[in-house]
């Protein structure tokens, strides 16, 4: 929740400009849902750059008044919406249920799912990290249609390390992601775990993207508040490329 009208088009405008990364990296941005309109108007075209939605309903219509749905969404250009971020998790108490009726909705008009998920520092303290991790995919994917899957990304969260200034060594960002892999191998095929995609989000900046991203099961960025400083953000994309 940042930004006014004003700054988030500055913002993705010095993004642009700042852009020099090689167009086979998938840029996505995610701003508020007031600019999405406007941001996708700045990204159409733009090789490699995609809008998302930070959120969606778990219902199509109705009376849920301050919901956005996800036919809304892609109305006004959406091609991605995160599900399950930690602080929807967190703060609206977001139950396993509600993030499979969200990404079923999600699916149904065609937005590729971003799905989130990791543990907070008690678990990481308690070495309950891999079980907290693996109960969370399991829960929700087990329930995810096998010829959807190209729709599909995962982001792990360790919560401890979001905005706090710490992060997951590259150490240990490989080694969740590679039991996340593991465990997605369990739950669809092989294959299909060598194929997803999995983001670390746990404040990763400029100065440690291009170490974590070296990482063998390490295959981009969930990014947070260094997403908000385009020179930042830009350099963090060039760690991919």
């Amino acid at each position: 929740m940042n930004t006014d009208a004003a700054s988030a088009g500055e913002l993705v405008k010095a993004i642009l400009q700042h852009n020099k990364a090689s167009n086979a990296v998938v840029k996505i941005v995610c701003p508020p849902f007031p600019f999405l309109s406007e941001v996708n108007g700045l990204l159409k075209g733009r090789d490699g750059f995609y809008t998302g939605a930070q959120n969606c309903s778990q219902h199509a219509k109705g009376a849920y008044t301050g919901e956005v749905s996800a036919e809304m969404l892609k109305s006004v250009g959406c091609g991605y919406v995160l599900v399950g971020h930690s602080e929807r998790r967190t703060y609206f108490q977001e139950s396993d249920e509600q993030l499979v009726a969200k990404i079923n909705e999600a699916l149904k008009h065609s937005l590729k799912v971003i799905f989130c998920f990791g543990e907070w520092l008690e678990q990481r303290k308690q070495n309950t990290h891999f079980e907290t991790v693996e109960k969370q995919l399991r829960a929700v994917l087990s329930h995810f249609p096998v010829d959807r899957l190209k729709d599909l990304v995962l982001a792990y969260e360790p919560v401890w390390a979001i905005g706090t200034g710490e992060t997951a060594s590259p150490q240990q960002a490989q080694d969740m992601h590679a039991h996340v892999r593991s465990v997605f191998a369990g739950l669809f095929s092989s294959q299909a775990a060598s194929e997803v995609s999995i983001l670390y989000g746990g404040s990763c900046n400029a100065q440690n993207a291009a170490e974590l991203f070296a990482c063998a099961d390490v295959d981009g960025g969930l990014i947070g508040g260094a997403s908000l400083k385009a020179e930042d953000f830009t350099k963090i994309i060039e760690a991919m490329a």
